[in-house]
Parts: structure tokens; sequence; C-alpha cells
């Protein structure tokens, strides 16, 4: 199983029950652009129920008579959810989608509108994903802490963790993926295989964030002394640096916000733009805080963009060079936006919707609001 990932808010437990099915869990897909009305391909914007979204396309495939792989999709949805998002599918099949309805229907899928499209659907062609979340059983006084702890994290935002999904009901796909680009395990199914791979990156990235985020958690609650003789234990291995000194270490602290940020880092404008490095970290640090920029991390891989100075030297211990996937960068730091609450009391439940940016995940935020880390 996955470790317990590591946050760093203090508040204490918000007490509530959350579990996921497809009438407490809704989740909607937002594109990143509108269908051209023209092209070869074939926009469908699906809702499906008790279904994962690779389950969904072998189903489509199976029934229009196609390869998996022609099947465009922007992202991964959970299955223990009601689901709203898109495929695309060559055009010149949509003669055939009348008469898959029915079956689609008995699978829990419903095709709720098609336009044509210029190019095939891609993962991370969206911009990100609208949420509701039924939460149980909450008591007043928990309902008070929960909504102040809403508004303090709408600001200062949350970890961006890959939730539990990402590595398969025993968290373990993570070892599969290793074992694959190993060549100790074959996998004939391309989008399964790449999907492991992608599984241990994501792995790599929690590990790396999970160490960052101990290192912020350091220098925000020791004395200069006492933070550098914590980053010399060998519980912190991954953290040590010859670089440390107690000048740097009373510089970092200056930074007020919960993820430090470190010389060489690499930095994104947010919520989208290009990537740079981060060369003073108290200038950056303010425009993070205004969420103008975050930090991103590594899915380690070919062409990835490194990281310099001393954010390198704890980077390096989360990469593994024989990866041979392209990498990428991935917000380490990302916000909640649009957040709505409503209390039902007689029911003692609350309805919760947000909206977070491409590749963030509910169940992370939930995480993070309620101080809790098994939901």
């Amino acid at each position: 199983m996955q470790d317990l990932r590591f946050y760093p808010f203090t508040h204490s437990p918000v007490q509530c029950l959350f579990n996921p099915s497809s009438r407490d869990f809704v989740v909607k897909e937002i594109p990143l652009y509108e269908p051209s009305g023209n092209g070869e391909h074939l926009l469908i914007y699906v809702r499906k129920k008790g279904l994962s979204t690779f389950e969904m396309l072998e189903l489509f495939s199976q029934i229009l008579g196609i390869k998996v792989r022609d099947i465009g999709y922007a992202g991964l949805k959970d299955k223990a959810a009601t689901t709203y998002q898109y495929i695309s599918i060559p055009r010149h099949l949509e003669s055939r989608l009348n008469l898959i309805s029915p079956i689609l229907q008995e699978h829990n899928i419903k095709i709720l509108s098609l336009h044509a499209h210029n190019n095939k659907l891609k993962i991370g062609h969206l911009k990100g994903n609208e949420f509701f979340m039924r939460l149980k059983k909450l008591l007043p006084h928990n309902t008070t802490k929960l909504e102040s702890t809403l508004e303090l994290i709408a600001q200062s935002g949350f970890p961006n963790y890959f939730g539990d999904q990402r590595f398969g009901k025993e968290g373990d796909n993570f070892q599969s993926g290793k074992a694959i680009i190993q060549n100790s395990l074959k996998i004939k199914n391309k989008k399964m295989s790449n999907f492991l791979i992608s599984s241990y990156q994501s792995h790599l990235f929690n590990a790396w964030l999970k160490m960052r985020l101990q290192l912020s958690k350091i220098l925000h609650s020791f004395s200069p002394q006492e933070a550098l003789h914590a980053l010399l234990h060998k519980d912190f291995q991954a953290l040590h640096s010859p670089h440390y000194t107690l000048n740097l270490i009373k510089t970092l602290q200056k930074q007020k916000q919960h993820f430090v940020l470190l010389q060489g880092d690499v930095m994104c404008h947010y919520p989208y733009g290009k990537n740079f490095i981060c060369e003073d970290e108290l200038l950056e640090s303010q425009r993070f805080i205004l969420k103008n920029t975050a930090p991103t991390g590594a899915l380690c891989g070919l062409k990835l963009t490194q990281a310099q100075h001393l954010a390198k030297e704890i980077e390096s211990h989360f990469l593994d060079s024989t990866i041979k996937a392209n990498g990428t960068r991935r917000y380490a730091w990302v916000w909640a936006e649009q957040i709505k609450g409503k209390y039902i009391a007689q029911k003692a439940q609350y309805e919760l919707q947000f909206y977070l940016p491409k590749g963030s995940y509910a169940t992370i935020f939930l995480e993070s609001v309620l101080g809790q880390q098994n939901l």
C-alpha cells in the first residue's frame, strides 16, 4: 500500500464520513476548448456510473469494432462516482451510435451530446474538473470547523498529491510499472502498460512531495540551529546537503507559505504557463503566495526540465533514469476555486462543490480539508 501522505496543516480532524458512490460523488470535466464543428473526429460527451474510464473505453471498443487506441480521452475518471467526460472516435462511426445506445445504457453509460472536431482528444486536453461530494454524519460543531478550514485552504492551497485511485485497489500499481521499465514484466495492452509506468512516475512524485513538505515543516517548526541539526539526521537523508548553513536556514525561514521554495526549483506560472528556474526564493515566494506561480515536481522520464542547485540535490533522490517515457513537470501545489457548501442539519450532511485544475484529486483536497489521511 502507499505510505500515508504528509500534510503541513496542523488543524484537528473534522469528523464526518465520505463514501464515494454514484449518488454522493460527481465529477464533470471542463473542456479546454469548444469543438470546432468540423473535422474527421467526433467528440462525445458521456455520463457514466460504476465504470472506470478504461472499462468504458473497452466497452466502446468492443461494440464499435475498433481498437481502444482509436478512442481519445482527456483524463481518467473515478469508478465509484457519476462522471461526465469527453471521448473522441473517428467521425465515420457516427451512424453506429444510435444502434449502440441501448447497450451503453445497460452499462450505465449515456451519450449526452455529439460534435464534430478536427483533432483526436488527448490526455490533458481539459481545463479542469468540477466536483460534488456529499459528506455524511457531520455534526454542527464540526460543520463550523469544516467551513473555517475551507476558507483557509481556499487561500493557502494544498499539496497536489496523486490520489489512491492512481495506484489501484491494493496500492501497488507502481510496482508493476517499475517492473515494466526494468523489463521483468511485459504487458501487451499498451494503454495499460503506459498507465502502470505513469503510476510509478506518480509514486516517485508523491515521495518527493512528501519529503519537500517535511523539509518545509522542519523549517517552520524549529530554530535555525535545531532545523540544521534535524536536516542532518538520518531520517531525512534525502534532504542532506553540504550547502546548508545557518544563514541559508534563516533565509528560508523568512518564507511564510506551507511549501518552502528552494533555489533551483522549477516554477510555473499558475494556473498554466511556462516553466522557469527559481533564482530568488524570497521574491518568488511572494508571487507564490499571490497564486501567480507555483512550484513543480518531476514526473521523471525523457526530455524532463531538471531542477537546479539545492532543489536538484533533493529531487535527484526521486528520479529514475531508466524510465523511457517522456517526463514532464506537475504542480506541487494547487488551489481549489468556486467552493460552495450547504449543510443539511436534519440529515447531518454537507454538500460540497468546488473546482480543481486538471490532474488534481478531489480526495486529496478533502483529506487536506478534513485533516484525515484515511477517508
